[in-house]
């Protein structure tokens, strides 16, 4: 079975729109490969409870606990590693990952990322496209590099930039594309 790890900070739809992706189309089954866990660097994240529910093993490893971002993702790398990952998947994960951490996973860790890339990298994305006038925004999953936010794009989603958008307008209907890409990249992926 190849195993899926996810990992969170937050809310997590992302993640849970690929646990619903694996059950609606038996990943199992047809891929055979399953979300093994999914980790969080925050105890209070809502999407621990979703996984929980739908019965996936979840750690909370708060890198607050840590002296150094080096120590942080070498225990995260020991959580990771106990379920034997054949992919790892950021969903929200809100840390920028050190270069030993990518290299440990090479090949096996994408992410999604709120913007066209190569667009606007980084934070504060769907305002930023706003201001810079674009007529359209969207979602790209990628390959993670020890770079931010420049790995290889696996697929990315398209929506238009309407008048009057606020940055949290637009953020909710690339959400909607990202729910619908993600699951699509994450079982192409597998399937190859």
């Amino acid at each position: 079975m190849k195993n899926i790890v996810i990992l969170i900070s937050g809310g997590g739809s992302n993640m849970a729109a690929i646990v619903r992706a694996a059950q609606q189309q038996d990943w199992a089954r047809s891929l055979g490969a399953q979300v093994a866990a999914v980790v969080s660097n925050k105890a209070e994240a809502k999407g621990l409870e979703f996984a929980r529910a739908q019965g996936i093993a979840t750690e909370v490893l708060n890198h607050k606990n840590f002296a150094s971002r080096e120590d942080f993702d070498a225990a995260l790398a020991q959580v990771i590693d106990r379920y034997q990952p054949a992919l790892v998947v950021l969903a929200g994960f809100m840390r920028i990952l050190t270069p030993g951490f990518v290299a440990h996973y090479a090949g096996r860790i994408i992410n999604i990322h709120p913007s066209l890339l190569p667009a606007f990298t980084g934070l504060h994305t769907h305002q930023r496209a706003i201001d810079a006038g674009c007529k359209f925004a969207g979602a790209t999953v990628h390959q993670v590099t020890a770079e931010l936010d420049v790995g290889p794009i696996l697929e990315q989603a398209v929506v238009p930039v309407l008048p009057g958008d606020t940055a949290e307008s637009l953020a909710a209907r690339v959400l909607t594309q990202e729910h619908v890409i993600y699951p699509r990249a994450v079982a192409a992926l597998l399937r190859a």
